[in-house]
């Protein structure tokens, strides 16, 4: 896999996460990945924004575009020094929310995905990283 091109933006505030959700749905039209699918990485890049500045306290996002072969790909990975989740089994559940929202953010980025993984430790923050290929 080569990553072809790359860029780093930071997430600490609402309008960075307008700002990263813009630049995904372009890097994923400069792609040639269709509209639906546009949406897909684009909601999910969303809330994984979202929960970088809610529940981690802002980070930073990466994207990277791939290529594997004869596949082309968009991949995200949002980096947090926050709290971090004492329970990946339990975050992932759909219905389980700490901050009040419907609980389907972690679940629902992971079903928009084609590769979803995820990593936290208590008091040291969480990296998602999801990937969408065309």
């Amino acid at each position: 896999m080569v990553v072809l091109k790359h860029e780093t933006v930071a997430v600490r505030s609402d309008a960075d996460i307008v700002h990263a959700r813009q630049l995904v749905r372009e890097w994923a039209r400069q792609q040639g990945f269709s509209l639906v699918d546009q949406t897909k990485i684009v909601t999910a890049a969303s809330e994984l924004a979202r929960n970088t500045l809610h529940y981690g306290g802002g980070g930073t996002v990466r994207l990277d575009v791939l290529n594997a072969g004869s596949r082309v790909g968009l991949q995200l990975t949002f980096k947090d020094c926050g709290p971090g989740i004492p329970d990946l089994d339990l975050a992932m559940r759909d219905g389980y929310t700490t901050g009040g929202g419907l609980g389907l953010g972690l679940g629902g980025a992971k079903r928009l995905s084609n590769e979803f993984d995820i990593e936290s430790q208590p008091g040291q923050g969480t990296c998602v990283r999801i990937a969408r290929w065309k």
